[in-house]
């Protein structure tokens, strides 16, 4: 797809107009881009000509946007964010024989990804790695991703998901929680603080149904929307937490969590790896979905 050059951007006037913006000052965003007031005015005016709509209107001696300004603001800051990141990886990489950009859920690339990676660079050395999060999916036309590692089922617009491993998860505790030495029972959890997951929120009723127990009552306590934020609170002592292994081989060798019934309950959904079809036979895409095979199990 060729674009009219007369659509194509021009991103010192699109900075201009962010500057103003948030400055709510012509000159205050002068001040900022090392220019002068008249030539951030003219940027602005030349960008308002463009779109064929006056971005800003002036109030009490101060510019505020209009309505379409505010509009076209946040569409603004997003094209000088993905130029700002594409300058940035191609400096990153400038020197290197490839790079591969891999997007992640946020605690696995954290805990269980990024420890494994330096395996792979030694068996690919001059490769830079660019590693992001995202935790659903997205559009690898839009994002600058050339693959993903999602859990959920294996469906994915226009890429192709590889089966990574299943995951289980099982009660761990922490904190206060672990003066107590007597053994527990599944039954015991039913009136004890719980730590949930908010992107899981029935995985507390699914794992005391699957031990033979009401799950009804399972959805009092904490909520948090990450993994990495359940853990730190369970290690705190705030409640009883459902939780893969692989993600907490720190705090078990520690001793920081322990498990306190080992009953793990295989989770409905899995991890992939998502490549987009277009990328598919790239080697180093498909030298990757190998390496990240031989490093997992049937389950974590």
């Amino acid at each position: 797809m060729i674009l009219s050059r007369k659509l194509m951007p021009d991103l010192i006037a699109i900075q201009a107009f962010e500057c103003a913006a948030r400055h709510a000052s012509f000159t205050h965003a002068a001040r900022e881009l090392n220019l002068t007031q008249s030539a951030v005015s003219r940027q602005v005016k030349d960008l308002e000509g463009h779109l064929g709509t006056l971005l800003f209107e002036r109030v009490r001696q101060r510019v505020v946007l209009s309505e379409d300004g505010q509009r076209f603001l946040p569409e603004a800051r997003k094209l000088l964010q993905q130029a700002e990141e594409t300058m940035l990886r191609a400096m990153s990489s400038a020197d290197a024989r490839s790079s591969l950009s891999v997007a992640t859920l946020p605690t696995f690339g954290s805990r269980w990804l990024s420890p494994r990676l330096p395996d792979f660079l030694r068996q690919h050395p001059g490769v830079v790695l660019n590693v992001g999060s995202r935790s659903a999916p997205f559009d690898f036309e839009e994002e600058n991703f050339e693959v993903a590692i999602h859990y959920g089922q294996p469906v994915w617009a226009r890429a192709t998901c590889t089966y990574l491993c299943s995951e289980s998860i099982l009660p761990v505790a922490g904190g206060a929680l672990l003066m107590s030495k007597q053994a527990m029972t599944p039954a015991d959890l039913l009136h004890q603080p719980l730590l949930h997951l908010a992107t899981r929120p029935r995985l507390w009723s699914q794992w005391l149904e699957w031990a033979g127990l009401p799950g009804e009552t399972a959805y009092r306590g904490h909520r948090f929307d990450q993994f990495a934020m359940i853990i730190e609170a369970a290690v705190a002592g705030m409640g009883y937490a459902l939780l893969p292994r692989y993600l907490i081989e720190q705090e078990l060798r520690s001793g920081e969590l322990r498990v306190v019934l080992d009953l793990p309950m295989r989770t409905e959904n899995s991890y992939y790896v998502v490549v987009p079809d277009a990328m598919s036979t790239n080697p180093l895409r498909q030298d990757f979905t190998a390496w990240l095979l031989t490093q997992v199990t049937n389950t974590i």
